[in-house]
């Protein structure tokens, strides 16, 4: 009675024993391997209370942006960079985007080619962005991040890279496409040179602030042209850190608009600067330490649909540094007073003050 189980079982036992092996050749033959890749998030999020000149105040708070990232290492030389980010419009329209999607070869410090959708060579404001500005209200004031864009300070195209003398001699230049040349035979031009005298700061992407973790002069100039049409730039950054692990920190920007760029589509021309000081205190009180920071920039539209206007923008800053960009709180103030209140109030714009409480993580 027994014989057959036994010799059932030990038949399946043999097939099991076939079937396992067989798997485990299969699972080696179609063996993938993914290569380095790294996913991290960065989230700003805060409430503001805005006091208009004549309409009524207002009180919200607001997820300001919410960016997922992958970085992936192909080889040693080739990489593969993309972002989307999120933004709250409304709760039935909420708005994703994908910010970056690069093609990156980066055969020496001297020689890179990127292609795809990123930050084209302009100034520097736009290469850090919200995350990686010193101040809290990014590309408020008419000047960073003036020049155009398809998306969050992007374009498609492809653009060269490299950092010379030490890293000290940063040159980039590339074409792109924007909104007003897509479907067109027409290409924008792009190119940015900057020379850091103090110390370096390699790689394509820069900061508002080193935080005192470097000493930094810079100076770059950029410009964009497409058609006959351009928006150009200088900009300088000054920061030394202090003996007790704080430091001090200057940051303008002067830019020209010339049919090109701009924060009003309605105006074809103008300029704009902005100046910041700010100064982070290397006592430690906490977990962090504080920043104060003090902005000033104005801006001139010219040649629009209404008559010229100005825009004068104030801001001041305390910041809670805990873990440099990756966790950092800042209690907040912006004015924006605009000169020639019938040429502002014609194209919609009016003064306020604003007091707010932002935070920002990430995990890079």
């Amino acid at each position: 009675m027994f014989a057959p189980f036994t010799l059932n079982r030990g038949k399946m036992n043999l097939m099991a024993a076939v079937v396992l092996a067989g798997l485990g050749s299969a699972a080696q033959a179609t063996e993938v391997k993914i290569p380095d890749t790294t996913i991290t998030a960065s989230l700003r999020s805060s409430y503001t209370y805005t006091d208009f000149d004549k309409s009524a105040s207002t009180s919200d708070f607001a997820l300001n942006s919410f960016n997922i990232y992958l970085n992936s290492k192909i080889t040693d030389k080739i990489k593969f960079s993309f972002s989307s980010e999120f933004q709250a419009g409304t709760p039935a329209t909420p708005n994703v985007q994908v910010q970056d999607a690069i093609a990156q070869f980066e055969f020496s410090p001297t020689m890179n080619i990127w292609a795809g959708r990123f930050l084209p060579p302009t100034d520097r404001a736009n290469s850090y962005g919200p995350y990686y500005a010193n101040n809290w209200n990014f590309a408020a004031d008419g000047t960073q991040d003036g020049y155009p864009f398809i998306y969050g300070g992007r374009a498609d195209g492809v653009a060269y890279w490299g950092d010379f003398a030490e890293t000290k001699l940063k040159v980039s230049a590339g074409m792109f496409d924007i909104p007003s040349t897509l479907g067109k035979n027409d290409t924008m031009a792009a190119a940015r040179v900057q020379y850091d005298f103090w110390d370096a700061e390699p790689g394509y992407y820069l900061n508002g602030t080193y935080l005192g973790d470097k000493d930094i002069l810079a100076v770059a100039f950029a410009t964009n042209m497409v058609d006959g049409k351009s928006t150009s730039n200088v900009d300088f950054l000054l920061e030394k850190k202090t003996g007790d692990g704080g430091a001090a920190t200057v940051e303008g920007e002067y830019i020209k608009y010339d049919k090109l760029g701009g924060y009003d589509a309605n105006f074809t021309e103008g300029d704009s600067y902005f100046l910041t000081g700010s100064y982070l205190f290397g006592q430690p009180v906490g977990m962090g330490k504080f920043q104060v920071l003090g902005k000033f920039g104005t801006t001139n539209y010219e040649k629009g649909l209404t008559a010229d206007y100005t825009q004068d923008t104030t801001e001041l800053n305390l910041n809670y540094i805990m873990k440099s960009f990756n966790a950092r709180a800042s209690l907040f103030m912006k004015s924006n007073k605009y000169g020639n209140d019938a040429a502002a109030a014609a194209a919609g714009k009016e003064d306020f003050t604003q007091i707010g409480l932002g935070v920002q993580l990430m995990t890079l």
